[in-house]
């Protein structure tokens, strides 16, 4: 049983570190497609006033 405490303790940090990382590495991958649905939403929206200035610009002629 010594050994396998041993063994254990010996691959515990690196398991705890990669469980770590893998969750910092989620959370960043996580915000980046969050801001990028976000900026695609303020983009149609921009894209959508845009059109809409034009439509209104060319009625008035």
């Amino acid at each position: 049983m010594n050994g396998l405490g041993a063994a254990l303790a010996a691959i515990l940090p690196s398991i705890g570190v990669g469980l770590i990382f893998w969750f910092a590495i989620r959370a960043l991958v996580n915000a980046d497609r969050t801001e990028r649905q976000a900026l695609a939403r303020m983009d149609a929206a921009e894209r959508l006033a845009a059109e809409q200035e034009v439509q209104r610009k060319n009625g008035d002629s």
